[in-house]
Formats: structure tokens, C-alpha cells, sequence
């Protein structure tokens, strides 16, 4: 073995058996020891971005349990370092291995050589090193893969060129300096303290209107959070990479939580009197319970993250699963069901403005319409992942999922352009289940065209080749024009926000793949159904108006004055607004603030 090859033993001992990247000198000889490996797959991208983002989608689909990415030097690294943070911010645990300029040449103004410790080191903050000896592969693999693994966090191995052609050292000498590791993984984590846990149990017992916020870390335990959830006899909101832990058709979860999230999820927390969190950090406090009016417990794997949002009363630090079955056998059941038919209220009210803003009229076709027909359209073991921008909020509010599915996204870093490399990294880990991709025409155009050709690349290898991309195409990075209205009270600029109609359906065809254009609503039903049907990655070109409005389930004055302010300032989509959106935006803020204060007021 020479070094590279045996990098690529010791990642496989870790259980790393998928990798993503792309060629370049600096890293060949990774990439050839990673082409004669038989159980280690490579999947070439089309960017080094998206190396970074789908191995950390892989782990969030259930692909590996430990993601990589194999990019090369200099500018290699640097595009990847975009989709590594991704995991750093959502808590995924990936080993980058980028390679470096040869040491011989280090320091000398080589080509591509970019000093990566100083640029990985925040993301890879809980281990980056640089293998300089063969001796070293052992313990800094070890150690890379045992870090990302217990941190959740990515780790970063830098490899010069030259040292991936030197012999390996694979039995090392038993003396002095020379360490000796293992390749075994801590054992599951352990749930909190039983102390703790009873201190927790007395507070949710003395609730009466108790509400959940249920986050990732409850992502593999639907049906305790839901026994929890019952024998409390709360409601539950959930963050977004969340969606999937509690099925959105129960009558006491009310959906989303935060700017994208329902009215239900807003009065669900402006109106309990207890409060668990369930391995979640949203970071919204505006929309947690006011300060001081709810008692608060939460459980996260990490401690530092428990009362980081809200002023909680006991912190569990442990796995989430492993917490809630210590808990439940501890919570009385709740009797009366007062608080859950408010709840349930609130949800339907919710549900009923939805389906009649998916009603309203549009300049072409309302994509609302467009994502409720898809929910209605996926089965149980459906794949979605979803871009940032308007996509995340109707994927948010219009998309209805449950936990046989999966579902997610760039969660904290909401980059646009993750959301072609989650679906290609959610297709390689589940290729038997059909995949959507919701994408922006903005993020469509970053890099949603170009990793169309890494679908074509390998979709014949599919067990099941459905995969299809929903392209929100309305010539326009709406979600930056509804934050300029909203937060700037400015006329959004058509010189920087506005985009090129591309035919992306026709693109799709060029490909050999297939796909049609949407643009009239009575097409809306054969469109979905031809989608769903295909036997070949399907795009839906989507033309949707930018027009409708973002409306958040707290909508300020001052975000509605600002609003207003800018449409009246000559905004060019003003008529469209007013015709469409204005009412909206007005009627949720009356429907929500009636002159009583109650909190059971109408969505």
C-alpha cells in the first residue's frame, strides 16, 4: 500500500463506504486508490460544492452514518468548503479529505496552493490536520472519523500530494512518539441523568396547555415523541429539518414553526403554559412563548445548546430517543382535552386559509397550487429535498409529510444550491424510492443545471428511476424581493433580483431525461401526473407568480408598513400585489389580532 491506499482502508473501516468529489492532481492519488477500492463508491459531481453538500445529505437520509467528500487542492478545496459548513451548522458528522500542493514545494508561491488550515478552521474546528508521514494515516483517520462521529461535527484531513505516493506504514513500531489507535466507534449515547429526568417529569406533569417543539434530534423516534405527546396532551410544532418526526394530518401538530411557519405553530406557543423542546435550537425567539410564560424543558445531546433560546427550568443532556422513554413512564396522562381542541382549532383554520390561498388568482399559475398537488401525489416512502427561498416555504406550509418519508435541506446555513445535491446524494442512498427536488429558478440556475448531468450520469443505475425536480420558475429571486419589501421597505431592484426565463424542461430533453413546462393552470393535474408517473427523471418547469405574498404567521407593523411603502413606491409588481398578495398580507394580520386578545383568533 502506498499512503493514499491506505487512507482509503482506514476510511473504510470506519463504515465510510459512499464518497463524493471530483478529480484534480492534488488529490489523485486518493482518487485512484478510491477506484480500485470494491467497496467504497464514488460518486463524481459536477462542483466541489456539491462534494460537501451531499455528503452531508447523505447522513441526513440515512445513507451513511458517516458522510465524505474527496476534493482536490487549491480551488477544489475552497469550492468545497461551502457545502462542509452545511454540516458544521446542522450538526452532521463528514470527514473532508482535500488535497494540499506537494511539501516540497510548500511555501514557495506553488501553484493552488492555498493555506487550508487557516481557511477550514472554523468549519473543521473539532479536528484538521495535515498528514505529513505515512505513519501518521492511522491515528489522524482514527481520530477524524471518532470526532465527527461523537461531535457531530465535520473534521478535515489535508494530504499533500506527494505524501499520498509514499509507501504506507501500516504496522507500526512499538516505541516512543508512535501512537497506536483504535478504529471502533464510541458506544450510543445514554439519556439524561434520572434526577434530572424526574425534576422534568414534575414540571410537564403541573402543565395544563402544554406545547412541543420537536427538532432533528428527534428525527428515528416518531412514536415516542408522539406517546410523549399524548400523554401530555400537547400540541407540537416542528422546526424544519424536522417535518418528518410527526405526521402533518394530526389535528394537534400544527406544522411549521418560525418566518415560515403556520399561524397554528404562533399561537400553538403564544398560548401554552409549558413547554418542551425535543432536540431543537430554532432560532427565531420571537417566536417561543413570550418570556416568562411558559415553564420550559429541554433535551439535547449537547449541553451547550440546552436554554440557548429560551429561559428553560431543567435541561436533559443526553439522546433525545434514549430521554423520552425514561420520561414517559413518568408523565400522568392529561386529563380533559380543552387544550387539544383549541389546538385543533387553530390547525383547521390554518388548513382552511391555506387551501384558499392555493385557490387564489395568479399571473401564471399559483405555486401553492403547484405544491399541494405534489403532496397529494407522494407516497409513503417519498425523498424530498428542497432548496432555500420561496421553495422552503411552501416545502414548509403546503407540503404535507410523515415519517415514512423523508425530507430536508440545508437547515441553519440555508444555502441556495443545496438542493440538486441533496436530492442526487437522497436518490444514491435510497435508489428504490422516488425523490422530488423543490428548486428556485435562482438556485435551478446556480447549480441546479449543471448536477442534471450527474443525474444523467447515473440515474439508469436506479432501482426505481423516479426522480423528479420541481423548478419554481418565476424569473425572479422572490424571496429577496418579499425580504427588500418587507425588512428595507425598498422597491426591489429587477437588475440584481431579477433572472432569465430558462427552458428548463427543453434542458432536461437535451439531457435525454424529461420533462414539460407548466404555464396555465388547467395543465396543472396532467403535468404532476405525467411527473409522478415517468419512468426518467422528470423536470417541471413551473412558471409561478412571484407575486404571492410571504405572509409570516407574525407579520410586524412595521414589516406591513414597510411593505406597503415599498409598493407604493413604484414597485412594478405593485397592481399584481394588490390584486393577489395586499389582501392576503392585510387579511392575515385582522384574522390573526382580534380586538380581544383571545389566542383562538382564525389563521
Amino acid at each position: 500500500m502506498n499512503v493514499a491506499e491506505h487512507i482509503v482502508d482506514r476510511l473504510r473501516s470506519w463504515g465510510v463506504h459512499r464518497v463524493y468529489g471530483y478529480p484534480g492532481d492534488g488529490i489523485g492519488g486518493v482518487l485512484v486508490a478510491l477506484d480500485e477500492s470494491d467497496d467504497i463508491q464514488f460518486v463524481q459531481v459536477r462542483h466541489e460544492e456539491t462534494a460537501g453538500f451531499a455528503a452531508t445529505a447523505d447522513v441526513k437520509y440515512g445513507g451513511s452514518e458517516l458522510g465524505c467528500c474527496v476534493v482536490t487542492s487549491g480551488p477544489g478545496a475552497l469550492h468545497a468548503l461551502n457545502g462542509v459548513y452545511d454540516a458544521l451548522l446542522d450538526h452532521v458528522p463528514v470527514v473532508a479529505v482535500l488535497g494540499q500542493t506537494a511539501i516540497t514545494a510548500m511555501g514557495g508561491n506553488y501553484y493552488q496552493e492555498v493555506d487550508l488550515h487557516s481557511v477550514y478552521k472554523d468549519v473543521g474546528a473539532a479536528y484538521i490536520q495535515t498528514v505529513v508521514d505515512p505513519t501518521q494515516v492511522e491515528h489522524m483517520v482514527d481520530r477524524a472519523c471518532r470526532t465527527a462521529l461523537a461531535a457531530k461535527a465535520p473534521t478535515v484531513l489535508i494530504v499533500p500530494s506527494d505524501v499520498q505516493e509514499k509507501p504506507a506504514a501500516p504496522d507500526l513500531p512499538d516505541e516512543h512518539a508512535v501512537l497506536h489507535t483504535s478504529n471502533v466507534a464510541a458506544g450510543p449515547p445514554a439519556a439524561a441523568a434520572q434526577a434530572d429526568v424526574a425534576r422534568a417529569a414534575e414540571l410537564l406533569n403541573a402543565g395544563e396547555r402544554v406545547a412541543m417543539l420537536v427538532g432533528a434530534g428527534a428525527l428515528g423516534h416518531s412514536e415516542l415523541v408522539e406517546q410523549v405527546a399524548d400523554r401530555l396532551g400537547a400540541g407540537a410544532a416542528k422546526a424544519l429539518l424536522a417535518k418528518t418526526v410527526l405526521d402533518d394530518r394530526l389535528e394537534w401538530v400544527t406544522g411549521a414553526i418560525g418566518l415560515l411557519g403556520t399561524t397554528a405553530s404562533w399561537e400553538l406557543m403564544r398560548n401554552c403554559d409549558t413547554l418542551l423542546i425535543v432536540g431543537s435550537t430554532m432560532p427565531y425567539s420571537e417566536y417561543y412563548p413570550a418570556p416568562g410564560q411558559a415553564r420550559a424543558v429541554q433535551i439535547d445531546i449537547d449541553g451547550a445548546r440546552c436554554g440557548l433560546r429560551y429561559p428553560t427550568e431543567v435541561n436533559l443532556t443526553g439522546d433525545a430517543g434514549a430521554t423520552l422513554a425514561a420520561l414517559l413512564p413518568l408523565l400522568r396522562p392529561h386529563e380533559g382535552g380543552e387544550w387539544r381542541e383549541r389546538v385543533a382549532g387553530w390547525k383547521k383554520r390554518w388548513d382552511a386559509y391555506s387551501a384558499k390561498r392555493a385557490t387564489a388568482k395568479a399571473h401564471p399559475v399559483n405555486p401553492e397550487a403547484v405544491v399541494r398537488g405534489i403532496s397529494a401525489r407522494l407516497g409513503d416512502d417519498a425523498v424530498v429535498a428542497v432548496d432555500c427561498g420561496t421553495a422552503t416555504s411552501w416545502y414548509a406550509r403546503d407540503l404535507e409529510m410523515r415519517p415514512s418519508q423523508l425530507g430536508s435541506l440545508s437547515g441553519l446555513l440555508l444555502s441556495m444550491g443545496g438542493g440538486m445535491p441533496y436530492a442526487i446524494a437522497a436518490k444514491t442512498a435510497h435508489p428504490d424510492r422516488p425523490v422530488l427536488a423543490m428548486i428556485g429558478d435562482g438556485a435551478m440556475q446556480m447549480n441546479g443545471v449543471n448536477e442534471l448531468i450527474t443525474v444523467r450520469k447515473y440515474w439508469q443505475q436506479w432501482t426505481d428511476p423516479r426522480f423528479v425536480v420541481l423548478v419554481l420558475n418565476n424569473q425572479d429571486l422572490s424571496f429577496v424581493s418579499w425580504e427588500t419589501r418587507g425588512n428595507l421597505g425598498a422597491v426591489p431592484d429587477p437588475n440584481s433580483s431579477g433572472l432569465p426565463d430558462v427552458p428548463y424542461a427543453e434542458w432536461a430533453k437535451l439531457l435525454g431525461l424529461d420533462g414539460r413546462r407548466l404555464d396555465k393552470p388547467k395543465h396543472l393535474d396532467d403535468v404532476l401526473d405525467r411527473a409522478f408517473a415517468a419512468r426518467t427523471p422528470f423536470v417541471i418547469d413551473a412558471v409561478v407568480d412571484p407575486a404571492i405574498p410571504l405572509v409570516p404567521p407574525h407579520l410586524t407593523a412595521d414589516q406591513l408598513m414597510k411593505t406597503a411603502k415599498a409598493e407604493f413606491r413604484g414597485d412594478p409588481a405593485f397592481f399584481d400585489i394588490v390584486e393577489e398578495g395586499a389582501r392576503e398580507t392585510v387579511g392575515a394580520v385582522l384574522r390573526r389580532h382580534n380586538p380581544f386578545g383571545r389566542g383562538d383568533t382564525e389563521a
